[in-house]
Parts: C-alpha cells; sequence; structure tokens
C-alpha cells in the first residue's frame, strides 16, 4: 500500500495569523529553524506561506525607505528603472504576514499519495507544502525530509510486501532497500510486470532484475508501422 502525506507529515506546525507583525514573522523563522511558515486567516484556513525571500524583500528595498547608502543588488537596480519590481517590491512595503506571503500556496491533502507531494515539491520549487483538509484549514506540513522517510523502512518490510504484490512467484532479496528479483516466469511479460510492481512499493530505492522466462511473448509481438 503506498505511503499518504498523512504518514510522514508533521502536524506541530509553527504558522502565523494574516495579521501578525513583520517582526512576529521573523522571531517565529528564527526560533523554529524554518525558512517559511504558513498564513492563516482567523477560521485556520491556509492564503499562503510567507518565506524567509518575502522577509528579505524589505531589505532588497531598503534604500527607499530608510535612505542610509544602502545600494540594492544590481537585480533590485534593474526592476527599478524599468517598473517591474512587481511583487517583490510590494512585498518590501507589507507589514504584516498577509502583505508578505505568497498566495495562493501550494497545498496537499493527507490522503495524497507521497509520490503526488513530492512531485508538487518539484514543480514548484518549494521545500514544504502546508497540509490542508476538505475545507482548506491546516491539519499539518510536510517537508522534503519528511518525504525521505519513506525510504526508512526496514528491509524486511519491504520484502514482505514484495513478496505480497508478487503473489510468492519470485525469490526476493532486500538489502538497503535495494530490491532483487530472482526465478523464472512462464512469460517475458510477467517477469517485467514484477520488476514494475516491485519498483513501486514504498521505500524501494532500486530493483535488480535477474529473472528468466521460458517463452519470450514480447518478441511474438507484432511491430506496427514501419516503411
Amino acid at each position: 500500500m503506498s505511503a499518504v502525506v498523512e504518514n510522514v507529515m508533521t502536524t506541530d506546525v509553527a504558522a502565523v495569523n494574516e495579521n501578525a507583525s513583520f517582526h512576529t514573522v521573523a522571531e517565529l523563522l528564527i526560533s523554529r529553524g524554518v525558512s517559511g511558515v504558513p498564513v492563516l486567516d482567523d477560521d485556520n484556513r491556509v492564503l499562503g506561506v510567507v518565506s524567509e525571500a518575502d522577509l528579505l524583500a524589505k531589505e532588497e528595498f531598503k534604500e527607499r525607505y530608510y535612505g542610509d547608502g544602502y545600494r540594492p543588488p544590481l537585480r533590485a537596480r534593474i526592476r527599478h528603472a524599468t517598473g517591474s519590481e512587481g511583487s517583490g517590491y510590494r512585498k518590501s512595503l507589507g507589514e504584516t504576514a498577509g502583505a508578505l506571503m505568497t498566495s495562493p500556496a501550494h497545498v496537499t491533502t493527507p490522503d495524497a499519495p507521497v509520490v503526488s507531494a513530492a512531485r508538487l515539491m518539484d514543480r514548484y520549487g518549494v521545500k514544504r507544502l502546508p497540509v490542508v483538509d476538505a475545507d482548506g484549514r491546516l491539519a499539518g506540513i510536510v517537508s522534503r525530509r519528511d518525504l525521505i522517510k519513506v525510504f526508512l523502512r526496514p528491509d524486511e518490510d519491504i520484502e514482505q510486501e514484495v513478496r505480497e504484490a508478487l503473489h510468492g512467484r519470485a525469490d526476493v532479496a532486500v538489502a538497503d532497500a535495494v530490491v532483487t528479483l530472482s526465478g523464472t516466469y512462464a512469460e517475458h511479460s510477467q517477469a517485467v510486470t514484477a520488476v514494475r510492481l516491485a519498483e513501486n512499493i514504498d521505500g524501494v530505492v532500486a530493483v535488480h532484475d535477474e529473472l528468466t522466462w521460458k517463452h519470450d511473448d514480447i518478441a511474438d509481438l507484432p511491430v506496427w508501422g514501419g516503411a
């Protein structure tokens, strides 16, 4: 059975209300040792995420507010000159979490497969995802580190699940989450399916295929197309 987000997420979540001050957000990031936190409305629904990068926007545009001779980075000066400052400049004016946050937040749900959460993180380039219930209320948070937990399953557990998935039709050995399959199937396609089933087991790092077969039904398939 595939692991779901609920199995690996953290329920003790550092989060802030949308009206929390800049100072409160900064203190929370430092005290909890995190780089970003969900921003909630008064009903505990996730509105967005505020990160270190969002707070640093104020430093990037510091010259405009403090006049202390601070010289922004080149990319910031280009945006100033072209008028294409966008959300970075808007966030530099922010005094509350709601004004500083990136919204809407990329979220997942407790029953989502772990692999789906990993793909979301990769697609959007984020390190963590707020986990919300059916009403959009915060239920937890899942990070890249949490997702790695599925690879820490004991070899014995992985071996048992692989054997069950293959109905005992192959010899299974597992060492450091690497599965080795051996034995003989009647058909080549059955051996291919066995490898794919093993690869899909949570915690499996790799599958070494040492299977053989009596009949190559794949080679017998007609080839379509051609000249």
